[in-house]
């Protein structure tokens, strides 16, 4: 958010129209005209370029005036400040169809960092990055003259390999790997000078440069690195900084062909650790070529970060490089050995080490991610067992960092990375998916893209289950995570003053009480729990409803829709009918076991009913198989009235795939039991009594039981004039007093609509079953849910025909 008063000037600044935008250019234009380039010129091109960068849209400047400001530019005594303010509002108005600009004859590093800036906004153009690039190159070739620094062309080359790296020829590749072996391995030990100040009293001893010293305050023995501290830098230390925030960039891009060469690929491992040790000298290195030697130096820098970081940093800004630099050194080292498999022997013992020493500090653990990726693109050349480093990365660092969002996103990707690896050769991978849910629920819905990918890869016969419980209690665990930050903060002295004898007042207190310690240590599980029975949550859910309102709990319950549709999707692709039965109960029991937020209880039931539909399709038997507990599922009115979309599923179900035609096992005896609950449902929710709290049941729910209820029929046939005599009562139902105040007219004639349909079909049971039962070739399951239609063609042409002879109208 910007100040007030920042907020105050963009609004100006958007407002202004194009008319006073003309006039106020054709001031600036004035100014520049009479060579004006003091402090008014400054100030008036500073408000141009807040004008022109403060809207989406690109502003009109007139097409002279644009030429004029590349003129400026380009002036041999322009000051700095112009020349900045010049190439920002010109790299604001691209692409632009007024440029006259070009950087072949421009030999100062500044004005062509400036011009090729504005070159390279004009839309990504090959001929612009080939020509910037050709020319950058030739300047860095050549020995620039006193006052002038190679400092503004790194971001240029950086900017360009990454638009274009095929914009340098090998020559050109080969000069810059020179270079920047000097940048990073030669850079002056001792610190640079002040500028002077000027007046009498300068001191010339007081501008004598000291050495070079280290983040704890010790003198510096060794060669210069971004870690190296001065109070002042020469030229080439800051070009060893820049060169070492390329590197990692210019090695992706020019340095893995060196790894194909035809001796890299047929040496042993033996002859590979020998040539490590004879490149380790300076004479050998000497005679590397540029790419091999640049490949050299970076291993020698990175080995020099890491002995660095384990220095006791005075200052905490540089405590934070430090483990910047180490995690980039540990990822440029991984580059070097994929692209020379020499380096491997000398790197693992290095970074052995490092994890020893780093594996238990906290402060540490992004750079356990690149050191854990190293093990697993070289364990394998090396033959070492990398084990015990996945498990300490995926059982720890999630627990105990899941509050960090950039460990979190990084955690994230290096598992989407590798996925194809951990599902296929490790497996606490896949043991330790509720470390990883913890990175989700408390970063959420920042991760939820990366975790779509991840989820698949961790779903199996053996974890769906416990998955499915897991997204269903994300919000819980979002709010459980939340009081155990809040636990491990609370002062000694608070901890002391809770009673575990007494009952907890509050969440915070609960967390450490003995009667809930069991049930938290399992919501918070490190480890996948598939004995463990999940109905032991029940208690917890209700203790944290408290936390229901809180905006990151909120935030969490809101992407559990799109995972779970997402999850069985999954689930579908491989589950048999044991495992889809086994869903389908848990389904069931758990749509009534939710954390208590109104809004993710409807978008969850929604969910589970369009999913439940698909099990059912996926195994029809299911229904037959599960019949006792359908039976008592749909059995219990207070399920219309809390979970209608779920009941109204399951009815149907019960009504398409109760029938010999899916399942064999299907018997008459069966087919009445259903029909005299479902019976019995309807009955008691169509019975209304004038009363002052009416309970309203949706008409779709009456159709769709009436629905089954006559399907049920057809397949039983001495149940017709049970269901005929039921169906005829419909119209008094209908136009009873209690019905017209709480149904519109029109879901009374929907009712009455549907109730003519099956009282028809049902009067001739052959056609009743054919429509009711259709093959599979014109069944289709929909129409319990579509609005559009009231039931198949067939049982539409069949009811129309009946009518006509008979003009019936039920009641």
């Amino acid at each position: 958010m910007f100040a007030p008063g920042a907020e105050n000037f963009l609004r100006q600044a958007r407002e202004i129209q194009d008319e006073e935008l003309r006039k106020f250019s054709s001031r600036i234009t004035s100014l520049l005209q009479n060579h004006d380039l003091g402090n008014d010129t400054i100030d008036c091109l500073q408000r141009l370029f807040l004008i022109v960068s403060a809207t989406k849209y690109v502003r009109k400047l007139d097409g002279k005036f644009v030429e004029l400001l590349q003129k400026v530019l380009c002036l041999p005594k322009c000051p700095e400040q112009i020349q900045a303010l010049c190439a920002a509002i010109l790299r604001e108005m691209s692409p632009s169809n007024y440029l006259i600009l070009s950087c072949d004859e421009i030999q100062e590093a500044k004005l062509l960092s400036l011009v090729s800036s504005v070159l390279l906004a004009q839309g990504h153009k090959k001929a612009e990055v080939l020509a910037v690039g050709q020319r950058v190159v030739k300047v860095l070739e050549g020995r620039l003259p006193e006052g002038q620094s190679s400092r503004h062309l790194l971001p240029l080359l950086s900017k360009i390999i990454s638009l274009s790296p095929a914009s340098l020829t090998e020559d050109q590749t080969n000069l810059v790997n020179k270079r920047m072996v000097d940048w990073l391995r030669y850079a002056s030990v001792q610190q640079g000078v002040a500028q002077p100040s000027g007046g009498f009293f300068s001191n010339p001893r007081a501008r004598q440069p000291g050495p070079i010293t280290e983040v704890d305050g010790a003198v510096a023995t060794d060669f210069f690195t971004v870690l190296s501290i001065g109070q002042y830098y020469t030229e080439d230390q800051w070009l060893n900084m820049q060169a070492f925030s390329m590197l990692r960039k210019w090695l992706l891009c020019y340095g893995s062909e060196g790894a194909n060469s035809p001796n890299s690929d047929d040496k042993s491992e033996v002859d590979g650790s020998i040539m490590s040790m004879v490149s380790a000298t300076s004479t050998s290195s000497r005679l590397l070529p540029p790419k091999e030697r640049l490949r050299e130096k970076a291993f020698e820098y990175c080995q020099r970060l890491i002995e660095q970081s384990n220095r006791r940093a005075l200052k905490k800004p540089d405590g934070d490089l430090q483990k910047a630099c180490l995690v980039e050194a540990v990822t440029i080292l991984d580059i070097i050995c994929r692209q020379d498999s020499s380096y491997v022997y000398r790197t693992l013992s290095c970074l052995k080490i490092l994890h020893g020493r780093i594996s238990g500090d906290l402060a540490c653990a992004r750079a356990l991610l690149p050191i854990a990726q190293f093990f697993l693109n070289h364990s394998e050349t090396a033959a070492v067992d990398s084990e015990a480093v996945y498990e300490h990365l995926f059982t720890r660092i999630p627990a105990q960092l899941f509050h960090s969002p950039m460990l979190a996103f990084e955690f994230i990707q290096f598992c989407r990375d590798n996925i194809q690896f951990f599902t296929e050769n490790l497996s606490i991978f896949r043991r330790s998916f509720p470390n990883l849910f913890k990175l989700l629920a408390w970063n959420s819905p920042a991760l939820i893209s990366e975790f779509m990918d991840l989820l698949p890869a961790l779903l199996g016969a053996d974890t769906a289950i416990e998955i499915f419980h897991l997204l269903l209690d994300l919000p819980c665990l979002a709010a459980a995570l939340d009081i155990q930050l809040r636990s491990a903060s609370a002062p000694i002295s608070e901890r002391a003053t809770w009673d575990p004898a007494a009952k907890p007042a509050s969440c915070l207190e609960a967390f450490r009480h003995p009667l809930y310690r069991s049930t938290f240590q399992y919501l918070l599980r490190i480890e996948t729990a598939p004995r463990d029975s999940p109905e032991r949550l029940a208690p917890l859910r209700q203790l944290l409803g408290s936390m229901a309102s809180c905006p990151r709990v909120v935030q969490c319950a809101d992407t559990i829709p799109v995972l779970l549709k997402l999850y069985f999707s999954v689930v579908a692709e491989f589950a048999d009918g044991p495992l889809i039965n086994q869903l389908v109960l848990v389904l069931l029991e758990r749509s009534e076991q939710l954390y208590e937020i109104p809004a993710f209880k409807v978008d969850v039931h929604r969910v589970l009913s369009s999913q439940l539909v698909l099990l059912c399709k996926l195994h029809p038997s299911l229904v037959v198989e599960l019949s006792k507990e359908l039976l008592e599922f749909s059995g219990t009115v207070s399920n219309i009235w809390n979970k209608e979309d779920i009941f109204t599923c399951v009815v149907w179900a019960i009504g398409e795939y109760m029938s010999v035609s899916y399942d064999k096992r299907c018997t008459v005896e069966q087919i009445n039991k259903f029909f005299e609950a479902l019976e019995a449902m309807l009955f008691e929710i169509t019975q209304l009594r004038p009363s002052a709290s009416i309970p309203k049941y949706s008409p779709r729910v009456i159709t769709v039981l009436m629905t089954t209820l006559t399907k049920l029929a057809s397949r039983s046939q001495d149940l017709i004039p049970r269901m005929s005599l039921f169906l005829s009562k419909m119209r008094a139902f209908v136009q009873s007093p209690a019905m017209a105040s709480v149904y519109s007219e029109e879901d009374n004639e929907e009712i009455l609509t549907r109730a003519a349909e099956l009282m028809n079909l049902l009067k001739m049971p052959s056609v009743a079953q054919f429509v009711l039962t259709p093959s599979a070739e014109v069944a289709s399951p929909r129409f319990h849910r579509d609005t559009n239609v009231s039931l198949p063609l067939a049982m539409k042409t069949a009811s129309r025909l009946l009518e006509r002879g008979t003009g019936f109208v039920p009641g």
